[in-house]
């Protein structure tokens, strides 16, 4: 999300998206695809898998936005969620079985391209990541554990209270309390919403 771009006008944006406004669909475009697309790849390993679930995930907003609550979820957090079910999605339906080494020589010859690799891109986006480091560390070992199980392995509320062993409400108690907490100690470090 550019640094000028603020959850008012990302609101403000989805809201006219949900009258099909191509060009605030656009402006939501712009300043949010860099992130979301890092999400994507997170999730499902290949560039061009997340560029895929990115664009499946952009026609869901352009065709859902209307289903938008912002006493719900941020604007950020709203997109993310979409974004990262379209990549759990794609890799549970076994569509992610084509990948070859030569897509992924292409795929490292792109990266030195990447506006995202350049030292003072890294060294602000390793920053973030030292104070989303240190607010996790604050959470409970509990709280850590499931966030982690479900967004990092895509796990929902009933598989991680299966891996852990633990009752289906005390594990949804966890992730919500815990991403309330991590909300909290972010914003106080200074980490915008994502």
């Amino acid at each position: 999300m550019a640094a000028a771009t603020t959850n008012e006008d990302l609101a403000r944006w989805l809201a006219r998206v949900a009258l099909h406004d191509r060009a605030a669909f656009e402006l939501l475009y712009r300043a949010t695809c860099s992130h979301l697309l890092s999400v994507a790849f997170r999730i499902s390993g290949q560039q061009e898998r997340a560029e895929e679930v990115l664009q499946e995930a952009f026609m869901n907003v352009w065709h859902n936005a209307a289903g938008f609550n912002a006493s719900v979820a941020t604007p950020m957090t709203w997109l993310i969620n979409i974004v990262r079910n379209k990549a759990i999605d794609q890799l549970r339906s076994g569509k992610t079985e084509r990948a070859t080494t030569g897509a992924l020589d292409d795929e490292a010859m792109n990266l030195a391209a990447d506006a995202s690799f350049e030292p003072q891109r890294l060294l602000e986006d390793n920053l973030v990541k030292l104070r989303i480091d240190g607010c996790m560390a604050d959470l409970g070992a509990s709280q850590r554990q499931a966030l982690a199980l479900a967004y990092y392995r895509g796990m929902v509320h009933t598989e991680i209270a299966e891996s852990l062993g633990a009752p289906l409400g005390t594990v949804k108690a966890w992730v919500r309390r815990g991403l309330d907490k991590l909300k909290g100690c972010l914003e106080a470090a200074g980490v915008t919403a994502a």
